[in-house]
């Protein structure tokens, strides 16, 4: 006996209005998964959509059930923007007091100032147990417990408003030169201009070796989501178009082809998430 199938991938894009979601073709899932709260940060744990934005957290399902609107709240908690997600820990960039901020997805504080002194924090990045974090102009390397490894992994950038790791290559969206950057992940260069000629790009997901790109030109309604190779190459500058003011993006790859045979089942699962925005480029 066999059996075969497969399962769609799926993209998360948060704007100024909502989340919406998309399949990695462009077709348009819901374009308004979650309430108008608007969207600076995005993180997926199973099937938990966290929703950073309006000065604090809130918990969705990914098919856009609340779950706690808002998880995570008080003072403290300004301009939100880059989270990512590492086991039950949620690590969220503050732009008004320039912090790291460590949380669990059940939204206890773990510490809400792990690292600080940024520079309004845009773009956060986990490979392992280290943590790369865009601060103004350049990315630092840390450890999940706050150490600083190099908070000058990478300087000189311009810009960078969305981090992704793919292998051990990071891929750095910079807002400012219109840019994707490459390096590796000790801090090598790589192509600083992988991919060049974008409007104003700010946030980066990764699934196998396509990148996803968020993008807009500063009018609302003129967003979008671009699709290019690792290597730089464009598969389609235009897979999603129209979106009011597009800030993050998130990836979830579909599950590899599952097969039942006479052998027995095998499955192969994967997951990437990324990041985002800051909410003071919105507008």
């Amino acid at each position: 006996m066999s059996l075969v199938g497969t399962v769609r991938g799926q993209l998360f894009v948060g704007e100024a209005g909502s989340v919406g979601e998309y399949t990695t073709s462009g077709a348009t899932i819901n374009a308004s998964l979650t309430p108008p709260f608007g969207s600076a940060g995005l993180a997926i744990s199973g099937n938990d959509l966290f929703v950073a934005g309006g000065g604090g957290i809130s918990e969705y399902t990914t098919s856009g059930a609340f779950v706690k609107v808002p998880l995570i709240s008080g003072a403290g908690l300004g301009a939100l923007g880059a989270m990512a997600v590492s086991g039950n820990d949620l690590f969220v960039g503050n732009d008004s007091n320039g912090t790291i901020g460590e949380y669990t997805t059940s939204g206890a504080t773990i510490n809400a100032s792990l690292i600080s002194g940024l520079t309004e924090p845009g773009g956060i990045a986990i490979s392992g147990n280290d943590l790369f974090v865009a601060n103004g102009n350049v990315i630092g390397e840390y450890t999940l417990s706050g150490a600083t490894i190099n908070a000058s992994l990478i300087t000189g950038l311009g810009g960078p408003d969305g981090l992704i790791i793919v292998g051990n290559d990071l891929f750095v969206a910079n807002f400012q030169t219109r840019t994707i950057g490459e390096y590796t992940t000790s801090g090598a260069t790589v192509n600083a201009s992988l991919i060049a000629g974008l409007d104003q790009p700010n946030g980066l997901a990764a699934i196998g070796n396509d990148l996803f790109v968020s993008n807009y030109d500063g009018v609302a309604g003129n967003g979008s989501v671009g699709e290019y190779t690792t290597s730089g190459a464009t598969v389609n500058a235009s897979l999603i178009s129209g979106l009011y003011l597009p800030s993050c993006i998130i990836a979830v790859p579909e599950p590899a082809s599952w097969v039942l045979n006479g052998l027995g089942l095998f499955s192969l699962f994967f997951y990437l998430g990324v990041k985002g925005r800051r909410a003071n480029h919105l507008g």
